[in-house]
C-alpha cells in the first residue's frame, strides 16, 4: 500500500477528513491522494496558494511572518496547514512551502522546503533539504509531507485506546502498526 492510501485508511478509520494547501507542490499532494480509490471518504479538498498573497488572503497565513520572513518559513507551512484545516472545515491540515528551483527565492536555496501538519492535537513542521532538480523536489516533498503526516496520525492522532495498543505492540518489538 502506498503512503497516500495508508494515510487514508487511518483518516476514514476515525471518521476523520483531510485538506491540503500547497506552494511548491502545485496540487500533486492533491493528484497523489486523489489517486486512491475511495479518497472522497476523507478527503475535502485543497487550495493551492502559489502566490504569497494567497497565502495570506485565503488561509489566513499573518501578513508580517510572510513580509519578514518571505513564503519559504516553518511558521508560514505551519499558517498555511492550519488556515486550510481551518477554511476547508477539516480534522486534519497539510501544507507544502519551498524552493523547488530552478533559482533561490527569500534567500533560501534551492531545494529548502518546509512541511507542516495541523490537527487534533497541534501542529508541526519540518524543514527539509533535498536534492536533484525541480520535479525530483517537488516528489520528494509530497512524500516527506505523507510521511509528517501519517506519523502523525499514528502518534498525536492517536485515542487513548489506540495509544495503549500500539505502546504494547512497539514495546513487544511490533512495528507500531494500526489495527483494524
Amino acid at each position: 500500500m502506498n503512503a497516500a492510501a495508508e494515510v487514508l485508511e487511518l483518516l476514514v478509520r476515525r471518521s476523520a477528513t483531510l485538506a491540503v494547501a500547497e506552494s511548491l507542490t502545485g496540487g500533486l499532494v492533491a493528484a497523489e491522494l486523489t489517486s486512491v480509490p475511495g479518497a472522497s471518504r476523507a478527503f475535502r479538498g485543497s487550495v493551492t496558494a502559489y502566490a504569497t498573497e494567497l497565502k495570506r488572503d485565503v488561509l489566513d497565513v499573518d501578513g508580517a511572518l510572510l513580509a519578514e520572513r518571505g513564503a519559504v518559513d516553518a511558521g508560514v507551512a505551519r499558517g498555511m496547514a492550519e488556515g486550510v484545516r481551518r477554511v476547508l472545515r477539516a480534522d486534519w491540515g497539510v501544507a507544502t512551502t519551498g524552493v523547488a528551483g530552478p533559482d533561490p527565492q527569500d534567500g533560501q536555496p534551492v531545494g529548502t522546503v518546509y512541511v507542516a501538519v495541523a490537527g487534533p492535537g497541534g501542529t508541526i513542521s519540518e524543514k527539509l533539504q533535498l536534492n536533484g532538480d525541480r520535479t525530483a523536489i517537488r516528489i520528494s516533498t509530497v512524500d516527506a509531507v505523507l510521511t509528517l503526516l501519517h506519523q502523525s496520525l499514528v502518534t498525536i492522532g492517536r485515542t487513548p485506546d489506540e495509544s495503549a495498543a500500539a505502546k504494547g505492540r512497539e514495546e513487544s518489538g511490533g512495528k507500531g502498526c494500526l489495527q483494524p
